[in-house]
């Protein structure tokens, strides 16, 4: 597919395992950086903290985001993501198992590209990992790189 990273931010280490059973089960094979909380996001979106030295230019080619995240809310890197130049066009999808109205609307309000509902059978995430992967890194026609690439 695409050699872009899926940035996966996730702090349930179960969820982690099982969004990255699905991408590899469907041959998705971008490397996948996972952030267990808020900050750890940014700190990779950014090149700042543990990713310092990082290039923040090199972006994902989707972020598949958590709302209830430690550290730093789910909205709130969404907020912060859509504020800055070098992150405002990546798209965004959550990925969370909130069934609160609010969260959906406020996702999209903030900038959210895609709101899914993390589905408990593992055959329903799988598939659902499956259309995230073939729409998002096969067929969504992504922004151009800040610096022209």
């Amino acid at each position: 597919m695409s050699d872009r990273v899926i940035l996966l931010v996730e702090d349930n280490p179960d969820d982690v395992e099982l969004n990255l059973r699905a991408l590899r089960e469907h041959n998705i094979t971008n490397e996948i950086i996972v952030a267990t909380d808020g900050a750890a996001a940014l700190d990779y979106l950014f090149g700042t903290g543990e990713y310092e030295g990082r290039d923040p230019s090199e972006t994902p080619a989707v972020v598949l985001l958590d709302l209830e995240l430690p550290k730093i809310h789910g909205l709130e890197v969404l907020t912060r993501m859509r504020a800055d130049e070098r992150t405002k066009l990546i798209p965004v999808v959550v990925l969370t198992s909130s069934t609160e109205e609010q969260d959906i609307i406020s996702s999209y309000e903030l900038g959210a590209n895609s709101f899914v509902r993390k589905p408990v059978l593992f055959a329903e995430f799988a598939d659902a990992a499956r259309q995230l992967g073939l729409y998002w890194l096969l067929l969504n026609e992504p922004p151009p790189r800040p610096g022209g690439d």
